[in-house]
């Protein structure tokens, strides 16, 4: 690939994770007004999936010859049920910072499915972001680092459904771009709204509240989802994916501002120098 390309490429994922890293405000917003996050995925999960159809109506054609393609929307759904609610209800920054344990993860799926066998060098970066997870997760009131709450637990399954889409998004590169953008839409919609339903039975998840107001944050946010999500696929496909995940890292950076400007996150030391020791092992891994 050239020069160029590698920028474009870049680039894309420098857009997606602004998208990802500034969606936290729409999102609450939407709730504010009758919306759960998981409806407001459904929502901008199911529009996106109608545009691709429209515009690829023969992509589902492709899972009959690629069923791996399944995989990939499985993994994108739980990544957005993840991360969509974790971000809504929890401290910000540390969603994101959780989150972003992704290039852990992304270490030992590469091997498992890339056959990208990890080096010593790899596996202290691991060391190294682990014990940063271990420094975020440690509260005063709590002997023991582990998640605190149901946003801990969902960042972190996020973070490791999101490797998992990395992965197969290189793995499938041969694939038509039209089929993955509709697996990963398809299993954003499905995997969304099947959780919601279900949290509505145990009570959990509140049904939505119809409301004009939030029809324009809505759209709004659906568009911007259609866009960074086909910037991710064809990002993520055309660089390694210890490349993808040092670029996603951006993410952070996007969260954090939006968050410290809004009064969403609590910058704690704790959390300050775990988030360090998380981000120096991301950015570690592409240097080789």
């Amino acid at each position: 690939m050239t020069r160029r390309g590698v920028a474009l490429a870049a680039s894309a994922l420098v857009f997606n994770a602004f998208v990802w890293g500034v969606s936290w405000w729409p999102f609450r917003e939407l709730q504010s007004l009758g919306l759960h996050p998981l409806w407001s995925t459904s929502l901008i999960y199911f529009f996106s999936l109608a545009c691709v159809t429209l515009v690829w109506p023969r992509a589902w054609h492709s899972f009959a010859q690629h069923p791996q393609l399944w995989l990939l929307a499985v993994a994108a759904g739980l990544t957005n049920v993840g991360f969509n609610w974790a971000v809504t209800i929890g401290d910000v920054v540390r969603v994101v910072l959780l989150f972003y344990l992704m290039p852990t993860w992304s270490v030992l799926l590469a091997w498992a499915v890339l056959g990208e066998r990890p080096t010593r060098a790899s596996l202290l970066r691991l060391l190294l972001a682990m014990t940063g997870v271990l420094i975020v997760l440690k509260s005063p009131g709590s002997p023991w680092p582990v998640p605190q709450s149901a946003a801990d637990w969902l960042a972190l399954m996020g973070g490791l459904s999101f490797a998992a889409t990395n992965v197969l998004l290189r793995k499938l590169e041969y694939t038509p771009s039209e089929s993955r953008m509709t697996a990963m839409f398809g299993g954003g919609a499905v995997l969304a709204s099947g959780t919601a339903l279900m949290g509505m039975a145990s009570q959990l998840v509140p049904a939505p509240v119809w409301s004009s107001s939030w029809a324009g944050v809505g759209l709004g946010l659906s568009l911007a989802f259609l866009l960074s999500n086909m910037a991710l696929q064809y990002g993520a496909a055309r660089l390694a994916a210890s490349t993808t995940a040092l670029v996603m890292l951006t993410e952070i950076l996007f969260a954090s501002l939006s968050a410290a400007a809004l009064g969403a996150a609590e910058f704690s030391a704790r959390t300050l120098l775990g988030g360090g020791l998380i981000v120096l092992a991301a950015a570690l891994a592409a240097r080789k």
